[in-house]
């Protein structure tokens, strides 16, 4: 009973702090029945109000979980990430992956990852999630299965790594690989860990024009940029492809041209 008014309290001022009126009810006389009911009535009743207050979301979903109803507090999770507005969508996703991690359903877990990696690709997440298949590994288990939990942190690390780069997002891309690189000095192996090394980009400093909103060039600032070895050695290829395409082009016209009319 004491759990009920304290989760109870919890969400009246949820609901007050969101400009929602106080839901309490006036105390009823005999003190008979539980206050469960009354509880999950007032999480409705805010979720109502406000269905984009992630931390509303969440402390239903716990409340739930405390009264030993997993599949309610799962489904409470699913209801909430399908909302079109959320106002901390980041909390409301690890929430719910670590309440799947609590239960020990590492595939669901892994399964929320891959979902929300289809509607965002941020460094963060990708991060969590190698360092999510990095935590399946347990000390008690045989070699062979701490090795496929590595592997599958590398894994991630590399689709990322490849994601980022097609994305052409350096700034992540080097925030990533700092993280894959910290990740191979712990638990890889000199070689596994000279191969992510090789991939450091160099930082360099650039000039570029300062062009105003009306297109008036401005003058010239520095910037910095990164070089990374992976998109240099692509470069002298895309030149060749060039430079062929050119002399087929120089070809073609070269044929259609019409012969001159010889003397005769």
């Amino acid at each position: 009973m004491k759990l009920f008014t304290i989760l109870a309290s919890v969400l009246a001022l949820i609901a007050v702090a969101m400009g929602a009126p106080n839901p309490v009810p006036e105390p009823q006389g005999g003190g008979g029945g539980g206050g469960g009911g009354n509880t999950i009535c007032f999480g409705t009743r805010f979720l109502e109000y406000g269905p984009e207050n992630c931390v509303t979301w969440m402390k239903f979903a716990e409340l739930e979980n405390l009264l030993g109803d997993t599949e309610r507090s799962r489904g409470i999770y699913e209801l909430a990430i399908q909302q079109p507005r959320l106002d901390m969508p980041e909390l409301l996703w690890k929430a719910y992956i670590d309440f799947e991690v609590s239960q020990g359903e590492s595939e669901l877990a892994r399964q929320l990852y891959e979902r929300l990696l289809e509607r965002t690709q941020h460094v963060k997440v990708w991060i969590s999630y190698a360092k999510f298949e990095l935590s399946t590994e347990n000390p008690e288990t045989e070699d062979a299965d701490k090795e496929m939990s590595l592997d599958l942190a590398r894994r991630v690390y590399e689709r990322a790594n490849d994601t980022l780069r097609q994305m052409g997002d350096k700034e992540s891309r080097v925030l990533l690989l700092e993280a894959w690189r910290d990740f191979e000095k712990v638990s890889g192996t000199p070689q596994s860990l000279e191969k992510v090394i090789e991939k450091m980009p160099r930082r360099v400093k650039k000039r570029q024009k300062i062009v105003s909103e009306n297109g008036v060039e401005e003058g010239w600032e520095e910037v910095f940029d990164y070089l990374f070895p992976e998109d240099e050695m692509t470069r002298p290829n895309l030149k060749l492809l060039a430079a062929a395409k050119m002399w087929k082009q120089a070809k073609l016209s070269e044929t259609t041209e019409e012969p001159s009319n010889k003397d005769n």
